[in-house]
């Protein structure tokens, strides 16, 4: 599953699938979310364009001290019925009830399924811009303090809670394309800084980072503008935070990654 990357930069350790698309085992299209079962040693990737998600083991490899991913399973195949996927974006690994969250773009929906066994459990949503509604939604994250799923409901520009129990709506912050504090442009991206109860969100169109108190959802500030130097932004997406603190943002367009101090303040790009 590796490719020649390795060879040309030795910064990077390992790579899962091919230069080219495909739709075989290990293979990806337009691939956009993934994460880290640590319990388990699985990594999760949303192959978007392939509408599925893929699962790999990490695990000791004979010829390399950094070990390896290797393929284990896959989850859905393309549809519109429950258990089937549609253009599927992002993805959250809920362990204290034992399942995957996985937010699927084309479907407006989430899909529940079992974490331990991979099966299918339920779904939510629809096409709207009401309660338990979305409108091409790409991230999601687990609030497990305050016991609620966090989506990015991007195309009407707004964060939706959830209650982590029951799946049942709480609230909803936004709701219409704007720039000021708490206002949105294409959320895609979202992470929990659990140590300090805020959220964190890659206000893509808007060029910006919000940082959100996770108890209530008020803003608390904000970093980026438009621009390609330290701190600025092209249509940023991925965002997570690091174990020790940082912030690290995917700054799409301008085709790096960027890390800031949880205060914001940059550190440096890749």
């Amino acid at each position: 599953m590796e490719d020649d990357t390795l060879d040309r930069d030795a910064r990077i350790k390992l790579s899962i699938g091919t230069l080219q698309q495909g739709n075989a085992d290990g293979q990806f299209y337009r691939p956009h979310g993934l994460a880290f079962d640590h319990h388990r040693g699985l990594l999760l990737v949303v192959d978007t364009w392939n509408h599925r998600v893929q699962v790999f083991s990490c695990g000791d490899d004979d010829d390399d001290d950094d070990g390896g991913f290797s393929f284990v399973s896959k989850l859905g195949k393309p549809g519109r019925r429950p258990g089937q996927l549609m253009n599927p974006w992002g993805l959250a690994i809920d362990h204290d009830h034992d399942r995957i969250v996985i937010v699927e773009c084309y479907n407006n929906r989430l899909q529940v399924w079992s974490l331990s066994d991979q099966s299918f459990l339920s779904c939510i949503g629809q096409s709207g811009s009401r309660d338990l509604e979305f409108n091409y939604p790409r991230g999601i994250a687990i609030d497990k303090h305050h016991r609620r799923i966090i989506i990015a409901d991007t195309y009407n520009d707004r964060l939706v809670f959830l209650s982590s129990i029951d799946l049942s709506f709480l609230f909803s912050i936004g709701g219409k394309p704007g720039s000021r504090p708490g206002e949105f442009d294409r959320p895609s991206g979202i992470a929990i800084d659990d140590d300090r109860h805020r959220i964190v969100v890659s206000d893509t169109d808007n060029n910006r980072v919000q940082v959100l108190s996770s108890i209530d959802g008020s803003f608390l500030f904000e970093f980026g503008k438009k621009g390609n130097r330290p701190c600025q932004f092209n249509r940023p997406q991925g965002v997570c935070i690091d174990n020790q603190g940082r912030i690290i943002v995917a700054d799409t367009d301008n085709y790096r990654l960027q890390s800031f101090t949880h205060e914001g303040h940059h550190i440096s790009s890749f």
